[in-house]
């Protein structure tokens, strides 16, 4: 495995904290508690950004580029000083996109307005790419860059408005969690093989077959746990931004019990879903092996894996050609014990 880095900074949970908040039921956040925290921003700065994640995402390309301290306020100083009307093109992308979906979006800026074939273009152009785009999300981003001065102030506006209301509190919280996180990190980077570190870092993910050349810059992140966000760079580097928040911590300040433990729990009372952890403790299997052997349809199973992911219950293994799922048994152990810790806690 090629050089091994690492970069920290709050700027990158100032995105992922965005993304979980305008996704609440993905990252196991109670929806009622994220729109709360949406609420608390001016109706304009709300209503942009809702739009925003339709199709934006966490600019980890972007943030990578910049030489000066990672933390919110020196990166939102760095968005203040682009020009409107590239803001857009700068942070919407999670990872590097093809040209052709920059000149589609150009030809949109420089018009003024967008027709249907222009999503459909974009629709194809964009349909392989590691990031998700939807419908609506495409609708949504050509509305917004035919008017890309206009999106670019109100999205510069809507974030430094929405740092002020939320997240310069929650920096303060998570800064030591973060240099913590990273210090554990780099310890048993000492001690671990990199296949073994990265799937202890992803809580359960494995690449294989793992480039003996590949560079890997490994970030820590509070808000996106027990989950990862990677992406390659253009340079060829596999960016990870990997979960280091604690199990007795949440989301939501305060939280009793702990999140990891509720979700964990609640991902466990579903026959379907403990069937599925029965069958992978038996072997590795795809998904659509796991609907095969369940006679139940493929989202279906894809749901449910999902949701037994996010609890830290079931191992990813990604190959070149598919996913296969295995049940993480000391997972289910943990879980026992921060249960029992949490019972006589009281």
């Amino acid at each position: 495995m090629g050089p091994l880095e690492w970069k920290t900074g709050t700027a990158f949970d100032l995105f992922v904290s965005l993304v979980v908040l305008h996704q609440p039921v993905v990252f196991g956040l109670r929806p009622n508690w994220a729109a709360g925290v949406r609420q608390r921003l001016p109706v304009p700065h709300r209503e942009f950004l809702e739009k925003y994640y339709l199709f934006g995402g966490i600019p980890v390309p972007w943030l990578m580029e910049l030489d000066q301290p990672l933390d919110a306020s020196s990166v939102l100083k760095a968005i203040s000083d682009l020009e409107p009307p590239t803001r857009l093109a700068t942070l919407a992308f999670t990872v590097p996109v093809k040209e052709e979906v920059r000149e589609t979006l150009e030809k949109i800026s420089v018009r003024g307005s967008w027709h249907n074939n222009d999503v459909q273009r974009l629709k194809s152009l964009l349909k392989n790419s590691p990031q998700t785009f939807t419908d609506a999300g495409l609708r949504s981003m050509v509305e917004m860059w035919s008017h890309a001065r206009e999106s670019g102030e109100l999205l510069l506006e809507s974030l430094q408005s929405y740092y002020k209301v939320f997240f310069e509190e929650e920096e303060a919280r998570i800064r030591p969690v973060l240099a913590a996180g990273l210090s554990q990190a780099r310890q048993l980077a000492r001690h671990l093989e990199p296949p073994a570190l990265i799937e202890v870092l992803s809580h359960g993910v494995r690449f294989e077959p793992l480039d003996v050349d590949q560079r890997y810059c490994m970030i820590p992140s509070y808000w996106c746990s027990p989950l990862i966000v990677f992406s390659r760079l253009e340079s060829g580097t596999l960016t990870l931004l990997f979960g280091v928040r604690p199990e007795v911590d949440s989301l939501e300040p305060g939280a009793v019990p702990p999140g990891a433990l509720v979700e964990s729990l609640k991902s466990l009372a579903d026959p379907s879903r403990l069937r599925i952890l029965r069958l992978l403790a038996g072997s590795p299997l795809t998904s659509s092996e796991l609907a095969k052997q369940l006679r139940l349809r493929l989202p279906t199973v894809i749901h449910h894996l999902r949701l037994l992911r996010l609890a830290g219950l079931v191992q990813i293994t990604v190959s070149e050609t598919d996913k296969k799922y295995t049940t993480r048994l000391e997972s289910l152990e943990g879980m026992h014990s921060s249960l029992v810790k949490f019972i006589k806690s009281g």
